[in-house]
Order: structure tokens, then C-alpha cells, then sequence
């Protein structure tokens, strides 16, 4: 029996593990009991939505609880793992800006801006796609002072859940517990400097770390 090429396993992995993830990612939201503390509203102007790599398992219903008909573009590295991620997030209506602070960096913001800037939200995680972990890099602070729109910072922290050994230590929940959703109103940080600016945003996402 013929092996399969490199290129022809990646093509049967960008053929099933998305469709696969996405059932598992509902499946982990529906067995656990959820708990919103987040204001009723986030305004009718687009925004920009941040949340940690390792908490970005649930993050799709942290924006859905907003927006029922999805207008969001989420950062998403041009490496092979970030092509499944993309296609998994497409089965909840997410559009993806291919590229990262490491490849393709200085396209995608200008992507990011022009998106925004159309009327798109924006889904970001502030360490990706390499870390470190739990440092904000300048990306996030670029649009938002670019396009002066606000930041919601988003923490998911369920009760029970297995934690890789990653670099940015990534959470999956388990099923049968509690996932509580922290959502903060709309941040400005126009005019700040960019120290202030990241400190803020740090300081937000880590409220209630454990």
C-alpha cells in the first residue's frame, strides 16, 4: 500500500480536523454550564476583541453572544496549524487575516486597519501565534490607535479542564463543568502610549487569573 505524500496528509487534515474541531468545540460549550459576566451590550460601533492564545478554544461564543450574524476577522498565523484553525473557526461564520508578528506581520495589519476601518470587528490574541505568553505585542495597539476603535478584553476560565504543555500552556475545557466568560466593557486606548497601552490591555486579561 502507497503512503501518503506530505502534501496529500495535509490536504486529508485541512479536509477533517477542522469539520472535527468545530463538533468538538460546540460539544465542550454545551456540556458545560456557562456563566456571562459581561455588559448587556457592546455599542453599535465594531471593535476589537482580545483574549489570550491558550484561552482561544470557546472564544467563538464569547462574540456570538453579541453578534448573531458574525462581521469578524480573526488574526490567524500563515503556518499550516494556523490553516486549520482558520478553517475550523470558518464553520462559525469567522473570516480569518492571514499573518502574525513573525510572517507576513506588516500585510496583515494593513489588512487588519483596512477591515476595521470597513466596518469589521476584529479577534486577536495579544501573545500569539508564538508567544511569549501573557505579553502583549504591538499589534493590537497598532489598530486600535490606527482606527480608534475600542478594545473588549476576553478571559474563559472553566472549572475543570486538561492544559497542554505548550508554550502558551493552551486550556480545553472538560465536559459537566462551569466555564465563566469575563467580558469588559469597550476600552479606549487612543492617545496612550504604547507601555500604557499594554500594560492596560495585560492587566485586563489577567484580572482573574488563577
Amino acid at each position: 500500500m502507497k503512503l501518503l505524500t506530505k502534501a496529500q496528509k495535509r490536504k486529508l487534515a485541512l479536509f477533517t480536523i477542522p469539520f472535527i474541531g468545530s463538533l468538538i468545540i460546540r460539544l465542550l460549550y454545551f456540556t458545560n454550564k456557562k456563566k456571562f459576566h459581561a455588559p448587556d451590550t457592546l455599542g453599535d460601533d465594531n471593535f476589537i476583541m482580545a483574549c489570550w492564545h491558550g484561552e482561544l478554544l470557546l472564544i467563538p461564543y464569547a462574540y456570538l453572544r453579541y453578534k448573531k450574524i458574525p462581521n469578524v476577522k480573526l488574526f490567524i498565523s500563515e503556518h499550516f496549524d494556523g490553516e486549520l484553525i482558520a478553517k475550523t473557526l470558518g464553520f462559525f461564520g469567522f473570516g480569518t487575516i492571514r499573518g502574525s508578528t513573525t510572517r507576513g506581520g506588516a500585510k496583515a495589519l494593513i489588512q487588519a486597519i483596512k477591515d476595521v476601518k470597513g466596518g469589521s470587528d476584529i479577534g486577536i490574541t495579544p501573545d500569539g501565534p508564538k508567544g511569549p505568553r501573557h505579553e502583549v505585542q504591538d499589534g493590537i495597539i497598532a489598530i486600535a490607535q490606527k482606527t480608534k476603535k475600542k478594545i473588549v478584553l476576553v478571559e474563559i476560565k472553566p472549572t475543570k479542564y486538561w492544559q497542554l504543555n505548550s508554550w502558551d500552556k493552551f486550556v480545553i475545557p472538560k465536559p459537566f463543568g462551569v466555564v465563566d466568560y469575563y467580558i469588559s466593557e469597550p476600552i479606549n486606548i487612543d492617545g496612550l502610549e504604547f507601555e500604557e497601552a499594554r500594560n492596560l490591555i495585560k492587566e485586563g486579561l489577567l484580572k482573574h487569573e488563577h
